[in-house]
């Protein structure tokens, strides 16, 4: 769920408002794929109910991930224009939020910060993600670890770099309770119109 968290924890009132007109729920019943591996997908998709399978051919189509309610999926391919580099198939009944490309494109060209907003997000995201899957392998930065270059990394406490506003950031509180308060509320809307 923490994908979605931090989109929604970045987005203003008014972008939350958006979101909701420009998107539209979509049913995906057991064993149907949402995303096909390198076919090209035309949403991205925040997850409401149900559990999906995320799949790659070049493994075998071994599992790799299971995505479940506040998934975003769809966005790397938004980002880099790419065909999708896994398949997502429901492995329950499920329901999705679904954001046309084009629409989403559009306000991001139009909406200068709704898309600061909204790229910051998933480049938190994408970076959390990233030390999730380094850590995963082995390798952890910490304060007296070594890099692979050699030098030692440093504590991120003794980072003396200037901090952004709290505030701006979708890692405080703050935001997260408003982010799960939205997730929430859409999550109960979805079930009371489906």
């Amino acid at each position: 769920m923490e994908k979605a968290l931090y989109l929604l924890a970045e987005l203003s009132d008014r972008d939350f408002d958006w979101l909701l007109t420009a998107g539209e729920m979509q049913s995906v019943p057991v064993g149907k794929a949402l995303i096909c591996e390198g076919e090209t997908i035309n949403a991205v998709y925040l997850v409401m109910t149900g559990r999906l399978s995320v799949t790659v051919k070049a493994l075998a189509n071994r599992e790799i991930a299971r995505l479940s309610s506040g998934e975003v999926v769809g966005e790397m391919s938004f980002l880099d224009d790419r065909a999708p580099s896994a398949t997502v198939t429901a492995l329950d009944d499920s329901l999705v939020w679904a954001i046309n490309r084009s629409k989403l494109a559009l306000k991001l060209s139009q909406d200068k910060a709704f898309a600061a907003n909204f790229y910051h997000a998933l480049a938190v995201w994408l970076s959390h993600r990233l030390r999730g899957t380094i850590s995963r392998l082995g390798y952890s930065y910490g304060y007296g670890k070594d890099l692979p270059d050699g030098s030692e990394a440093q504590d991120d406490a003794s980072d003396s770099r200037p901090k952004a506003n709290p505030k701006a950031r979708p890692s405080t509180p703050d935001n997260l309770a408003i982010a799960r308060i939205r997730l929430d509320w859409l999550l109960s809307r979805m079930k009371d119109t489906h």
